[in-house]
């Protein structure tokens, strides 16, 4: 599988503060809109996942702040898995804006769980969704 195009979000002017930057708090939440635009793009869309009884909480995140964002601005995020392992996965963000300059590196660690919360091992209950993940880690 080839590298997956990155996702890209216009910057709203409601996500500004009165010094007229992007708020820290939105760039978490466009990690969240690159992160299921990302598994779209891989045939993996959040209703597909969670059809086939996997659910994959956030359980860390780590934002580095390089730069700042203005109204209108468009950012784009490419989004990279950094490590497969067992009932976790760990992806990096990478943020930039239109001239190219890095405003923003992130990473967010999930976990696998199924509908009762209990964690799974992807490789057995949800094989074709670790593969998938599995080739486009190696093809990066």
């Amino acid at each position: 599988m080839n590298r997956v195009e990155p996702y890209e979000h216009r910057v709203q002017y409601y996500e500004t503060d009165k010094m007229g930057i992007t708020h820290h708090s939105n760039y978490v939440r466009w990690m969240e809109e690159a992160r299921v635009d990302f598994l779209s793009r891989i045939g993996w869309d959040f209703d597909k996942l969670e059809a086939s009884g996997v659910a994959s909480p956030v359980i860390s995140i780590d934002v580095k702040y390089k730069g700042s964002t203005v109204f209108p601005e468009v950012i784009t995020i490419s989004v990279s898995i950094l490590a497969l392992k067992g009932v976790r996965l760990t992806l990096g963000y990478e943020m930039k804006n239109a001239s190219g300059k890095v405003v923003c590196q992130a990473q967010s660690e999930h976990c696998f769980v199924n509908g009762e919360g209990r964690p799974i091992r992807l490789e057995r209950e949800c094989p074709h969704f670790y593969e998938a993940l599995s080739e486009l880690m190696a093809s990066q």
